[in-house]
């Protein structure tokens, strides 16, 4: 079968897994590994620095095939040194640390660590595919609403320093129906990670200049024809800010976990906008509970509004709390209420759009 290059997979200097240590330069094929090494072979092996399970060559990152295998190989000894007959020392932080008995180990802690990986592994796939993104096409945007998904892209994007260098720029799209804290909290993420977004309302009228909308095209306008308001306050904007900041490569936070028609997307795909322009989607892989695992992590800047209970946050007229008794909060790393209401699959937008019907 195909044959491919397993040579730059870095791993524990004293692994007993000859065949993918980083100094083999042999041309192996997955069905030679595959052979090779027998699961009673992953239960028996020892490693003395466990920092590198996991980690590998993003070079090889073009292989998904490759990048799965390594991945299930390093799980499979990862959860076989969890229910190993003897415990096992581990040093690193992410090591999975076994209980002092034979037969009993910290389930919370095993739980806890088991995160951390997951968040590891995450974080180093959506700033592969941002580093794609940024490196490989000319112009690359985000859209930025400022939710709690996009307040992650853009700590990735400003800790790879692409926002201060302006390789990715950030695009906001100014309905005049926005929550006063949304725009409020942008100067917050323009101050922290020193970019100036480039913001786009309805066509002619003055960024920032809500009398003027008003004057034009009324301020009742979602009532009276709310896909007319779309097309002036979301749609039109949006198209035309991609098309004015020369995109060719849209970076933008939808997940699996949202559900519905955005269940399967990849890391990248086409979008039927602006002439089949690349889409990036780097959380493509992350819930939503990952995603304020991050933010507490690395004490990220989020919404205000997410600790008076708004789970996603778009224009003051139709979002609301959930529950609507704002019991559930995200403060500082904390949660009040139950969370997995917020959390559940597929409801991270149950806030959103509440009372609106389309004509289609």
């Amino acid at each position: 079968g195909e044959t491919r290059t397993y040579s730059s997979f870095r791993c524990p200097t004293t692994t007993h897994l000859p065949l993918l240590h980083a100094n083999d330069k042999r041309q192996l094929s997955k069905s030679q590994l595959l052979t090779s090494v027998s699961l009673n072979h992953l239960l028996s092996v020892s490693f003395a620095d466990t920092s590198q399970i996991g980690y590998y060559d993003t070079s090889l990152y073009q292989h998904p095939s490759t990048m799965k295998f390594v991945l299930l190989l390093s799980s499979l000894v990862s959860l076989s040194s969890a229910f190993a007959p003897t415990s096992v020392g581990r040093t690193n932080g992410v090591a999975i640390k076994m209980a002092d008995t034979e037969t009993v180990f910290d389930q919370e802690q095993y739980i806890a660590e088991s995160k951390e990986m997951r968040l590891k592994h995450l974080e180093e796939q959506s700033m592969f595919a941002l580093k794609i993104a940024c490196e490989n096409y000319g112009n690359a945007v985000f859209p930025n609403a400022m939710i709690a998904g996009d307040v992650v892209i853009t700590d990735l994007l400003g800790r790879m320093g692409y926002l201060k260098d302006g390789k990715a720029k950030i695009m906001v799209v100014d309905t005049f129906h926005l929550f006063p804290e949304t725009m409020e909290f942008l100067k917050v993420l323009e101050d922290k990670y020193e970019f100036k977004a480039e913001v786009f309302c309805a066509d002619e009228i003055p960024v920032g200049d809500k009398a003027a909308f008003d004057k034009r095209y009324g301020a009742d306008l979602w009532k009276e024809d709310i896909d007319e308001y779309d097309r002036v306050c979301k749609v039109e904007p949006f198209q035309r800010g991609l098309k004015t900041l020369n995109t060719d490569c849209m970076i933008n936070g939808r997940t699996r976990w949202q559900g519905a028609e955005r269940a399967w997307i990849d890391l990248f795909e086409n979008a039927p906008i602006g002439g089949g322009l690349a889409k990036c989607n780097p959380l493509a892989y992350w819930t939503l509970e990952d995603t304020f695992d991050y933010i507490t992590e690395y004490k990220v800047p989020y919404h205000p509004l997410h600790e008076k209970g708004y789970p996603s946050i778009g224009d003051a007229k139709d979002t609301i709390p959930v529950p609507e008794d704002g019991s559930v909060k995200y403060v500082d790393g904390e949660w009040t209420g139950d969370k997995t209401i917020w959390l559940e699959y597929g409801k991270e937008r149950i806030g959103r759009f509440v009372g609106l019907t389309k004509k289609d």
